[in-house]
């Protein structure tokens, strides 16, 4: 797309994997994670306001399902600042075409790729490593009268996750199946 960030589409309708131009030399590298003019350029006018950052430290540490209901629904742009990730998201809009489907993407420091995560997806990840970081962006800041998420291991929607007993928190080990929750979106 441009001398700045590569864009590339998934099979899901609006998520998109997103690699900024990394420069580098002897000391390491640059790269811009979020400019808005070379997003502009692509195609993606979102308007983030906040920002999330958090440490996983053992690999296989599972969070997920999230998204967040109407009028606080986020879109996501997701990167891994240290250590490495499995990255999903799941269609959960009832109109759609891809409704139940899930993509999913390894995002790591040293690759530099991002997810694009629109809202009326759910969202998700499990690290690779110990001692993972995932930063994100988000398009309206965490309301949590709207929180609500997915079971991880929803048979119906069948995320291979590459691991059958991961860290969880007990608010994602009791979170119901799609089915049950039925979709706001």
């Amino acid at each position: 797309m441009s001398e700045k960030l590569t864009v590339e589409t998934t099979p899901l309708e609006g998520v998109l994997i997103l690699t900024p131009a990394r420069f580098g030399d002897a000391r390491g590298f640059f790269s811009e994670s979020w400019n808005r003019a070379t997003m502009l350029d692509a195609g993606i006018d979102l308007e983030f306001v906040q920002d999330n950052h958090s440490l996983s430290a053992r690999k296989g540490t599972l969070r997920g399902l999230h998204f967040q209901t109407p009028p606080m629904a986020q879109d996501k742009l997701v990167r891994c600042g240290r250590g490495a990730l499995f990255d999903v998201a799941v269609d959960i809009r009832s109109s759609s075409a891809t409704f139940g489907q899930w993509f999913g993407v390894e995002l790591s420091a040293e690759n530099g790729r991002q997810l694009l995560v629109p809202a009326g997806f759910a969202h998700g990840f499990v690290t690779l490593q110990d001692d993972t970081e995932i930063c994100y962006k988000c398009t309206a800041p965490y309301a949590p009268d709207c929180d609500a998420g997915i079971a991880w291991d929803d048979p119906d929607i069948g995320v291979d996750w590459g691991i059958s007993e991961p860290v969880l928190s007990e608010k994602d080990a009791l979170a119901p199946t799609l089915k049950k929750l039925g979709s706001p979106f």
